[in-house]
């Protein structure tokens, strides 16, 4: 086996940039590895075509594309506030390894795979503490003054990776530890093949990363480092047991004696609660008043389909109007900040589509838990009677 070397990094420090040219200098590796995926890889050496607009609103997957665009912005910001570029470092050790003629690899899991497990392994509340932190972030509610240089010293790093394994231990194990036993695999990879191999790789990796090169036997299989995540279809669950509970409750209503005033009275305000609040929450992302009236008119229906979803139409009608096209997203990687990154036109589509889409979720839940009060009715007494005289109306359909 080769020896190994191991350079950890903060992704927007310049520091960073000259270590990383140093250590090449001193160590003389036969190859090094660098902490990205092809896809990241081409991104850096501005060689990566954009997405086409079709595929991404195809995909239908809004809330990881903002949460994805959220973290790069977010790491950009900080790049830019302390004068680097985010992954300055790695294009640094590209450089260098090109001018000496030495081989690249490239030694971190597919970006796709990262952020799908990264999504799915999150528990509901970690998500939601995750949203609300970025949304602070994004927001520019200040705290402590960042000292960028410190993020390379192991015992700051692994301080601030116990808090992030606190917050969200889930995403803590897809970002951090399942990586650190990939990395540590192509770098054991590599080192059986070359006689001193260099990784460069960011600082809170490095502790996990020595502790699999010291002990392979640690090390998951492959295959499950890789593969997708398994995908619980809970939005389904979820929406089929709305569907249910809508049913149940017109049934109940419809067989209680309460007479057809007070039917009507709970399908029309199950339009109004829904429509209105995929409307309103599709204005605040700076929809398009097509957009909300769109969300309006459908947030009703697709709440009794849980394959269907308010914020699909509204985001079809949004694109429509702002005609978003492939150098968007090359806008939303130059914005400066939130409000210049909502100007971009596919930016607002996936925006409008993901609020739409909790603005008709949160009127389904206000629907069932203000429902009652609203029509002065008793469920306790109202549910129990109409439901009985339904079963007893289909004991007296099918009896003969």
């Amino acid at each position: 086996m080769g020896e190994i070397r191991l350079v950890g990094t903060a992704h927007v420090s310049e520091k960073s940039v000259a270590e990383v040219r140093a250590a090449i200098e001193e160590f003389q590796p036969g190859i090094v590895g660098v902490e990205l995926d092809p896809g990241r890889y081409n991104a850096l050496r501005h060689e990566q075509a954009p997405p086409k607009v079709e595929d991404v609103l195809k995909a239908g997957n809004f809330s990881q594309l903002l949460f994805q665009w959220t973290l790069a912005y977010l790491q950009r910001k900080i790049g830019m506030d302390v004068g680097v570029e985010p992954g300055a470092e790695m294009v640094a050790a590209i450089e260098e390894v090109e001018g000496r003629g030495l081989p690249l690899a490239l030694i971190d899991r597919d970006i796709r795979i990262t952020l799908a497990r990264f999504w799915e392994g999150m528990s509901l509340w970690e998500k939601v503490k995750m949203v609300y932190a970025l949304a602070l972030s994004v927001g520019g509610v200040e705290g402590d003054e960042i000292d960028i240089d410190a993020l390379t010293r192991q015992d700051v790093v692994s301080a601030a990776l116990d808090e992030f394994r606190k917050f969200s231990p889930n995403g803590a194990r897809a970002l951090i530890d399942e990586r650190d036993a990939y990395l540590a695999r192509r770098i054991l990879d590599l080192s059986g093949r070359y006689d001193r191999v260099m990784a460069v790789i960011g600082a809170g990796h490095v502790r996990g990363v020595e502790r699999y090169l010291s002990s392979p036997e640690l090390l998951p299989p492959e295959a499950d480092l890789v593969a997708r995540p398994k995908s619980y279809p809970w939005g389904t669950i979820v929406g089929g047991a709305f569907i249910a509970m809508f049913a149940f409750l017109i049934i109940s209503l419809a067989f209680s004696g309460v007479g057809f005033e007070v039917l009507g009275w709970a399908i029309l305000y199950w339009v109004l609660i829904n429509g209105v609040l995929a409307a309103v929450f599709t204005l605040a992302a700076g929809g398009h008043p097509l957009s909300a009236a769109t969300a309006f008119a459908v947030a009703w229906l697709t709440s009794l389909n849980p394959l269907m979803a308010a914020g699909w139409f509204a985001a079809a009608v949004e694109a429509k109007v702002r005609k978003p096209s492939a150098s968007d997203f090359q806008r939303i990687m130059d914005a400066e900040d939130f409000s210049q990154m909502r100007k971009v036109p596919i930016f607002r589509v996936v925006l409008v589509a993901a609020l739409a889409n909790v603005g008709s979720t949160l009127g389904t839940i206000a629907y069932f838990a203000f429902i009652s009060p609203i029509l002065g009715i008793d469920p306790t007494v109202i549910i129990p009677m109409g439901f009985s005289n339904f079963i007893g109306w289909l004991g007296g359909l099918f009896s003969f």
